[in-house]
């Protein structure tokens, strides 16, 4: 059996829309605060006005640009809401030009569990974890996991298992997945099977914007990459690009991580 067709016919990867989160992240990075001042758990965080016009554009782009991967045959979101209502916002946009989807959830999709470190900056991690802050230096951002948390490996073993559901659920299907910065950053250590170095050094140069597009076509023997982080479809919304889902430290990579 030709390989391609034990995949998706095509996957496209999108990171959620702008969230409150992210402009809160950014204030308190700007003030250097100790702490993320929101008030919702992670997982209900929702989007910011823009992130909303940013979901909407996305539908658009995908219905009527001949250079915007095909349209879905499905659309599977992480439950946290700033991801759920992005989805949710494309089927609609994408409903509006005839094209009727369901938005189904995996809890697979989720941002990661930064545990201890929840709502707080670098600088909240520093001042209040010294010795996690060094452990993290020491170890490296790909397998360190916070207390109470998951490392970026951790996140890489739901990939992989999300993975073996969409072969085995939509092989030759258009699949379209919306998730978070370090989880669409782990499917390509899967997908294109990066190394540790690679792959920190891929988050390092492209972080992923919001609403940015990273698609896959199937191809013998597996999957090509066919766009990274693409952020066409809200070029003229507003391109955002804080990585405001990422762990609460300094995002240059540590000595350990230069050496993989």
């Amino acid at each position: 059996m030709n390989d391609a067709l034990r995949w998706p016919r095509g996957l496209v990867l999108v990171r959620h829309g702008q969230s409150t989160g992210n402009l809160a992240d950014a204030h308190a990075h700007s003030t250097n605060a100790e702490v993320v001042d929101v008030a919702e758990r992670d997982a209900d965080v929702p989007l910011s006005a823009l992130g909303a016009r940013q979901a909407a554009a996305v539908a658009d782009w995908l219905a009527e640009d001949p250079q915007a991967p095909p349209t879905p045959d499905v659309i599977v979101s992480s439950p946290y809401t700033r991801a759920h209502d992005t989805a949710l916002a494309i089927a609609d946009g994408l409903r509006r030009k005839g094209i009727d989807l369901r938005v189904r959830t995996d809890e697979r999709l989720r941002e990661r569990d930064l545990g201890w470190w929840d709502g707080l900056t670098g600088a909240g991690v520093r001042a209040r974890f010294p010795e996690e802050a060094a452990r993290r230096q020491r170890i490296g951002k790909f397998y360190y996991r916070p207390p109470g948390g998951e490392s970026w490996t951790d996140v890489a073993l739901r990939v992989r298992s999300v993975l073996a559901s969409l072969r085995e659920e939509y092989a030759g299907q258009q699949v379209l997945l919306v998730s978070h910065q370090a989880v669409i950053m782990n499917f390509r250590l899967v997908l294109e099977d990066l190394d540790e170095r690679s792959l920190l050094e891929l988050d390092a140069t492209e972080p992923l914007a919001n609403c940015s597009v990273t698609a896959y076509r199937a191809v013998e023997g597996g999957v090509r990459l066919e766009m990274a982080g693409d952020v066409t479809a809200v070029a003229d919304v507003q391109v955002t690009d804080d990585p405001v889902d990422e762990e609460p430290v300094d995002e240059t990579p540590s000595a350990a991580e230069k050496v993989g």
